[in-house]
């Protein structure tokens, strides 16, 4: 997919482009700061290694992906992403790990941009879904996604097992 550009309420340029692997660190670092806008600071695992591991593998293909928003050549924003497969309609589809855009760069489209990408990505392939999960107190995420359209899936419960738990299921 090609890049997308546009321009910040303030005339400055942005660009919305797929990562390569010089941009490691900055998604790394849009981790931590997602960590710490979610109240999770001490959560991150990753490292840069695991990071340059999913999305630029020395063998084999990627199993995460990752698009970039730019501001005059700065990185500022990031959607981090997987495939997903639905049963029912036979086709890929995108699950959104994570959307971030810097808190000082909000306002201007990139969020919107970094979404948009993803859902070109969608159309070019057939992927017949784009999804993502919301924290329910992050209402101000939550108002952006339903000015796009989105609609919350409330039928269904997320539910997660690591830990301990999925340590005892694995040993049987």
């Amino acid at each position: 997919m090609t890049s997308t550009d546009g321009t910040t309420p303030a005339g400055r340029s942005w660009t919305i482009r797929p990562a390569g692997p010089d941009d490691v660190p900055a998604i790394q670092r849009m981790v931590h700061d997602l960590a710490e806008y979610e109240r999770e600071p001490d959560a991150v695992e990753s490292t840069e290694d695991h990071v340059r591991a999913a999305l630029f593998p020395d063998e084999g293909a990627p199993t995460t992906f990752a698009h970039l928003a730019e501001v005059d050549g700065e990185v500022v924003g990031m959607a981090v992403w997987f495939l997903t497969y639905s049963t029912w309609t036979g086709r890929n589809g995108i699950w959104l790990e994570d959307l971030w855009v810097d808190p000082q760069h909000r306002g201007g489209g990139l969020g919107k941009g970094l979404l948009a990408a993803l859902a070109q990505v969608c159309r070019e392939r057939d992927y017949r879904r784009l999804e993502w999960w919301v924290l329910n107190w992050n209402t101000p995420s939550i108002a952006f996604y339903e000015s796009i359209g989105a609609v919350p899936q409330s039928e269904w419960t997320t539910y997660r097992l690591d830990g301990q738990p999925l340590t005892a299921l694995a040993e049987g």
